[in-house]
């Protein structure tokens, strides 16, 4: 089986660790670098954090050797892997993060409470290649030495650095880059960061209306390439609390009783470690589950080559027009859908599910399947092809093969253990 080249950009803070860990452990793909930067925390506690998963990983290996082969991008037979320091801020405005919900560290303040995963700032690991060029010159230099349209580009955090790459050298990004898969924004639903905005859209909205929506369509980054995964389709994706305590760490409970070392191996202390204080987080907004955003981005990723044209089986895709506001007082960072030319869009207000039902009755009366209401979903059978005309809009992902099958999945890869 042919990998896939990736390069992952990321602001390492919960969910980041966790969709970095199930990169690890996914034979699929071959990780070319990490480029980190500013987000869900600062762009140093991004740098360090990258290195406590790894040092997690090893002490894992080292303890259960039996495990090696279930991280095949760890394993000392692949090339290292480059981290590299990319924006440590926007392209324009104030600099925001996600400190309120990843806490200063990015992972729940685990360096308070759990010192014994702490690394220092001279971190080494013999998987890891520390490159002192920006994120943005480490990426180029990847693509422009790639086979053609083979690198798949995972932006898990804020555009910026994707923004400053397309600036640079557009004709290098535009003709040999494979794909960019971006979890990002919010069409149909509310916002988790403000009402209206998602937050990596929010950090940088300039960055957003740079590459998706320029006044120059020309100037912007070629749509054909790019697979935004939205708040609307990652939002259903949960790894709920009882189940990771039921089959990951039956001592698991919270940040008030924090994980024990002695009694799990050291990947299970290390995600407990930061899940206790988000479980405590997302109690307070009523759920007892950590919503899987970076994780379906990834999931898609490795899933999905960037062969021309073809999705596999379960995984859909819709164009959406959109233009983002960058600085209104109360909706920075919300993509504003024309609803007056979007025909996938939802009525603004809709019960999303009536509205589904309502299609699936209809096809079922015209005898063709549901979504070919919608102009750019098509076929259903092992593949999904997609509709690359040069209409305007952004390939919108709008189907995967269910929560249920990603959560299991992500048990069995990162853990090593079913349901």
């Amino acid at each position: 089986m042919s990998r896939i080249p990736v390069i992952i950009d990321t602001d390492p803070g919960v969910d980041d660790i966790v969709a970095l860990l199930f990169a690890l452990a996914s034979p699929e793909i071959e990780i070319l670098a990490i480029i980190v930067s500013y987000g869900n925390t600062d762009i140093e506690s991004s740098y360090l954090n990258v290195f406590k998963t790894f040092q997690a990983v090893s002490r894992h290996i080292e303890k259960h050797s039996q495990d090696a082969g279930r991280f095949p991008n760890l394993s000392s037979t692949v090339k290292p892997i480059i981290l590299a320091r990319g924006s440590d801020g926007p392209l324009q405005g104030e600099l925001h993060s996600a400190q309120y919900f990843h806490g200063r560290d990015g992972l729940g303040g685990i360096q308070e409470r759990h010192s014994e995963l702490d690394v220092f700032p001279d971190a080494s690991h013999p998987q890891i290649i520390v490159s002192e060029k920006s994120g943005v010159d480490v990426a180029l230099n990847l693509i422009d030495a790639s086979e053609h349209e083979s690198i798949t580009y995972i932006a898990l955090g804020p555009l910026t650095n994707l923004a400053k790459m397309t600036r640079r050298n557009r004709e290098l990004v535009k003709s040999k880059l494979g794909r960019v898969v971006c979890m990002g924004g919010a069409l149909d639903v509310p916002g988790n960061t403000s009402p209206v905005a998602e937050f990596n859209f929010f950090a940088d909205p300039y960055a957003v209306k740079e590459l998706l929506c320029p006044h120059d369509p020309t100037s912007g980054f070629p749509l054909d390439k790019f697979f935004m995964l939205p708040l609307d389709i990652t939002t259903p994706h949960e790894l709920p609390f009882p189940a990771y305590k039921a089959s990951v760490d039956s001592a698991f409970e919270s940040a008030a009783r924090p994980s024990s070392a002695s009694d799990k191996s050291p990947l299970t202390h290390f995600t407990s470690s930061f899940l206790e204080q988000t479980r405590v987080i997302m109690l307070q907004f009523g759920k007892d589950a950590m919503e899987l955003h970076d994780i379906v981005a990834m999931w898609f990723a490795l899933s999905n080559p960037p062969r021309k044209n073809t999705l596999n089986f379960g995984w859909k895709v819709s164009k959406r027009v959109f233009d983002i506001e960058r600085t209104g007082e109360l909706t920075r960072g919300m993509l504003v859908v024309d609803r007056r030319q979007d025909e996938s869009a939802y009525a603004l207000g809709a019960n999303r599910a009536e509205v589904q039902a309502k299609l699936e009755k209809t096809a079922k009366e015209r005898g063709h399947h549901p979504h070919e209401d919608f102009p750019v979903q098509v076929q259903v059978e092992s593949a999904t092809e997609v509709n690359k005309s040069d209409a305007v809009g952004v390939l919108c992902v709008t189907d995967t093969p269910g929560p249920e099958a990603l959560l299991n999945m992500l048990l069995e890869r990162v853990w090593g253990v079913g349901r």
